[in-house]
C-alpha cells in the first residue's frame, strides 16, 4: 500500500515510532525501591518492609471490581503452590462489611488488609484495579502488571522463580 500523500506518510512514520502502551508494565518506579508502609485495619496490619528476604506480589484490589474478582481464585490458587513467595493483597474497598463477606465467602488465606484511604496505593500510584507490584528479596520494584492476571500462566511463574 502506497500513501497518496506527504500527510499520509508522515502520520504513518509517527505511528510507527510510537511505543505500545504496556499499560505500565515497566513502571517509572521498575528498579528502585518499593515504597515502604504500614497500613492496618483493625484486623491485619501490614508492614511491607517484614517482608525483606522475600519475594513479594503486591496485589491492590477491591470487591466491587470486576477484574479483581476474576483474578482472585488464581491469586489465591499461586499463594498456595508458592508459599516461598508472599501475596500482600490490599484491599481499597471503603465498606468493612462487603470485605469481611468477601474474604469469608471466598476463603481468601493470603495476606490481605483493608485500606480505604488507599495509603499505600497512592504511594505506587496505583489507581486501576487489580495491579500487582513484583518485589524481589532486596525490596526492589522489578514488574507490574495491570487488570486481571492469569498467575497460573507458566512464562509468569518462570519470571518469578529467577528472582
Amino acid at each position: 500500500m502506497r500513501p497518496s500523500s506527504p500527510f499520509a506518510l508522515t502520520a504513518l512514520l509517527a505511528l510507527a515510532l510510537v511505543p505500545g502502551c504496556d499499560r505500565g508494565a515497566h513502571p517509572a518506579q521498575t528498579g528502585k525501591t518499593a515504597p515502604d508502609f504500614t497500613v492496618s485495619d483493625g484486623a491485619t496490619s501490614v508492614h511491607l518492609a517484614n517482608y525483606r528476604g522475600k519475594v513479594v506480589l503486591l496485589n491492590f484490589w477491591a470487591t466491587w471490581c470486576g477484574p479483581c474478582v476474576a483474578e482472585m481464585p488464581s491469586l489465591l490458587q499461586f499463594h498456595h503452590e508458592n508459599p516461598n513467595i508472599v501475596v500482600l493483597a490490599v484491599s481499597v474497598d471503603e465498606d468493612p462489611g462487603a470485605y469481611a463477606d468477601f474474604i469469608r465467602n471466598r476463603h481468601v488465606d493470603l495476606i490481605t488488609v483493608r485500606d480505604p484511604n488507599q495509603t499505600a496505593a497512592n504511594l505506587f500510584h496505583t489507581d486501576m484495579w487489580p495491579e500487582t507490584y513484583v518485589i524481589d528479596r532486596k525490596g526492589v520494584i522489578r514488574r507490574k502488571f495491570v487488570g486481571a492476571t492469569d498467575w497460573s500462566d507458566p512464562e509468569i511463574r518462570n519470571y518469578l522463580k529467577t528472582l
